[in-house]
């Protein structure tokens, strides 16, 4: 019910500011972009309203436009209510390539700036203390140990040294740290050519999202053959293993984008109401399916077999192990297998900056970018995080590196899941179920997928890390 006090006005005013950009060269004008603004004004007129009276209030000819300090009009019963607009053209300094920059401006510029200085000193204060490891202590740890004279010196010693016999050996459930690595090289991969389309300018905020969706599914079903080829070179090469293996193959091509079709398909089912969306939904699904079943997964068996293949008795990476494994010191509750997880996710989740303002754009449909920047500097913590933690690790004497480099740094997905799941509680304004199961499942995407990317991320930096310090000792 409407009070004595309340009142209602009404934009009834529209004004246009068209700009474009003059080529001298062609001698031709491009529109390069136009703002609308929006006014409300009581117009005025003389005598009776008619299409030949003129508006006092809003005159081409006498120069009189709509400001904001009009009176506005008011929305009452029996009350006229006159729609008027105007347009005007301006030149512009903005060539025809910018034209979109003005939706990558935002209001917290200093905010953000200030974000990433503060990630960058994170990451390069990471950076010197891997250095000062790799520099100093693991030189001076290699020059004592190259001293020795004799094997019961060497026995004596203590540290990361002691288990080289071990530190190459196959962890438990091999295959399956193999697949989840292979589906990180593919998603990488994926990621990475995606990126360089947008900084090319192949694709641009001109480009709709149903188009970014269809080229970065595209570029998946395209990359598939470098999950096949990792996934094969490290079981086959790096672990040891001598026979083919096709359930490892057919894990690799089917089990993480098998789980996305049928979130989606559960999601999408749950919005299709009626035959026209069914058919919508029934073609889009078939689709996706026909892309993994004609060129992803044949890709991934394309890779992987081919890596089988190239890979003789003589190219393996197989370190000499010992026939019985070393016994592993009892560990300090501070380097236990699930605090050290969880402790190396934090860092990488607090370094990228962007999640706040990746899902409040996400919220209110505005551009994200930055995401190169982003990207990269989540695989130079999650490296040299996991390098960290994987050296005092060893120097415990406990060479069980594979699976704790990759959760390590997968548990960053888990920190984004929650934080995600608060933001859900607090930001956005979600009161229906079929929105909200929209959100948790491409969450639950988004995060299965950085789990297996940060965690491919850890464990290869580690296996380099552990051949560079390695190689460099001299076995006594």
């Amino acid at each position: 019910m409407q009070t004595t006090n309340e009142k209602y006005y009404i934009n009834n005013h529209l004004s246009f500011i068209v700009s474009f950009h003059q080529n001298l060269e062609t001698h031709s004008a491009r529109v390069v972009g136009f703002e609308v603004k929006a006014f409300s004004i009581n117009h005025e007129y003389d005598d009776q309203w008619g299409y030949i009276n003129r508006l006092s209030t809003c005159d081409p000819r006498a120069k009189r436009s709509v400001t904001g300090f009009d009176p506005p009009q008011e929305v009452d019963d029996q009350e006229e209510v006159i729609f008027t607009y105007d347009v005007e053209f301006r030149e512009s300094d903005i060539k025809w390539a910018s034209r979109w920059d003005t939706y990558l401006l935002t209001a917290d510029d200093q905010i953000h700036w200030f974000s990433t200085v503060n990630s960058l000193m994170i990451v390069l204060s990471i950076s010197g203390m891997v250095a000062m490891i790799m520099l100093r202590t693991l030189h001076r740890d290699i020059f004592e140990y190259d001293q020795l004279d004799n094997l019961e010196e060497a026995q004596e010693q203590t540290g990361w040294k002691l288990v080289h016999m071990d530190v190459f050996r196959p962890p438990v459930n091999s295959q399956l740290l193999c697949v989840l690595v292979g589906t990180g090289v593919h998603l990488l991969a994926t990621i990475l050519i995606t990126i360089i389309f947008m900084v090319s300018g192949i694709l641009s905020p001109s480009n709709l999202l149903d188009e970014y969706i269809f080229v970065t599914v595209v570029v998946w079903a395209l990359t598939g053959i470098f999950g096949g080829w990792a996934m094969a070179r490290l079981l086959y090469k790096t672990f040891g293993e001598s026979e083919w293996n096709m359930k490892a193959s057919l894990t690799t091509a089917f089990v993480f984008p098998g789980t996305v079709f049928c979130i989606l398909y559960v999601l999408y089912s749950l919005t299709s109401s009626g035959e026209s969306w069914r058919a919508v939904l029934y073609d889009s699904m078939v689709s996706l399916l026909l892309l993994l079943l004609v060129i992803s997964a044949p890709l991934v068996f394309m890779g992987s077999y081919i890596c089988f293949t190239f890979i003789g008795p003589e190219t393996k990476e197989t370190e000499k192990t010992s026939k019985i494994p070393r016994e592993i010191p009892e560990q300090s509750w501070y380097m236990s297998p699930i605090f050290t997880i969880m402790v190396g996710g934090i860092i990488p989740f607090v370094v990228v900056f962007e999640l706040s303002s990746m899902l409040t754009s996400i919220d209110l449909h505005h551009f994200c970018y930055m995401f190169g920047m982003v990207f990269v500097i989540l695989i130079i913590t999650c490296a040299e995080v996991t390098i960290v933690l994987c050296y005092f690790q060893l120097c415990r004497e406990d060479y069980r590196w594979c699976w704790r480099s990759y959760l390590t740094a997968g548990s960053s997905a888990f920190y984004v899941f929650i934080y995600a799941t608060f933001y859900f509680f607090t930001e956005p304004n979600i009161t229906e179920l079929v929105p909200g199961v929209f959100y948790f499942g491409y969450l639950l995407i988004a995060s299965s997928a950085l789990f297996m990317l940060t965690g491919t991320i850890g464990f290869y930096a580690c296996l380099w890390f552990i051949r560079r310090i390695y190689a460099s000792l001299a076995i006594v």
